[in-house]
């Protein structure tokens, strides 16, 4: 990872670059990625050594790159990051990238504790190919995680950030879901792009959909099972760990929600709550590293 001294040069470097790239949005010279589509959350595979199976990685991709998805997450909770190494973390980027389709999106879990850290990671994700950063919120402090700490948290950030910003609020895996209040805020900066709502809370979603409606700013539901519901108030999408291996169905009901077909889509998205539930049930199965016990 970055040292002390290559941390103030980046900070330095970078801050010059967006600030750029700033002056180009309020322009109008540029716009921001369009990450609307679904994302299934990429696993990371393990052998029975508990190492990374890198092999079976590229297997996975190329068998989920047979189905019409905007890109891929990785590192997301379905990825174990807080099991890996940074070095693992970076490799398993680099490995997707190289394996999936040149035109689909790749969206790497670039989030630590500290901001520092979480800058240091998200530069050296986009050196290996990541299109975004999707940054999770720091957890362990959660009680001293106030709406003005995670904005000072994301700005800092986001301005440090060569690729665009999605914020990420998973409570069931943090305690702590992003206060609406610091959502809106930060949609604001012109290097953030979007949320993963994992949540589950429609209300919610529609709610920060309607104020940030004059943002360039995008919403993405956490989950299959509350897809048709995140659509209907406005979301874009959904990274959805169903995908994983009901691909086309999931896909079938992003096309019925775009297209109106209502009734068809709620039949279909009463199919995929049993499924839905069945994924979130194994979870993190037993076999794979953070689960793995003595023999």
């Amino acid at each position: 990872m970055l040292g002390p001294r290559v941390w103030s040069s980046v900070r330095q470097g970078l801050s010059r670059g967006l600030f750029r790239t700033v002056g180009a949005w309020a322009s109008g010279e540029g716009k921001k990625v369009d990450i609307a589509g679904i994302y299934p959350p990429v696993t990371t595979p393990f052998t029975a050594t508990a190492e990374v199976d890198y092999e079976k990685l590229e297997e996975n991709l190329h068998k989920l790159g047979t189905f019409p998805f905007r890109g891929f997450v990785v590192q997301g909770s379905n990825g174990e990051f807080p099991f890996l190494t940074s070095s693992e973390r970076l490799e398993v980027v680099s490995r997707v990238r190289q394996a999936m389709p040149k035109d689909k999106l790749l969206l790497a879990g670039s989030g630590c504790e500290s901001t520092q850290a979480t800058v240091e990671m998200t530069v050296s994700m986009a050196q290996v190919g990541a299109d975004a950063a999707m940054v999770v919120t720091p957890c362990y402090y959660h009680g001293r995680m106030s709406s003005a700490a995670l904005i000072h948290h994301y700005t800092k950030v986001a301005d440090l950030s060569p690729i665009p910003v999605v914020l990420y609020s998973v409570p069931a895996n943090t305690g702590l879901d992003l206060p609406v209040d610091a959502v809106v805020t930060l949609s604001q900066h012109p290097n953030i792009v979007g949320i993963k709502d994992s949540g589950g809370d429609v209300t919610r979603i529609g709610l920060i959909v309607h104020k940030t409606r004059r943002q360039d700013f995008q919403v993405l539901a956490g989950s299959a099972g509350f897809l048709l519901a995140s659509y209907a108030v406005g979301a874009v999408g959904g990274v959805c760990a169903l995908a994983n291996v009901l691909g086309a169905q999931v896909c079938q009901l992003e096309r019925l929600c775009l297209t109106g077909q209502w009734e068809d889509a709620q039949k279909l998205q009463h199919r995929l709550i049993e499924p839905n539930t069945a994924t979130k049930q194994l979870g993190l199965p037993l076999g794979k590293r953070g689960c793995l016990r003595p023999s």
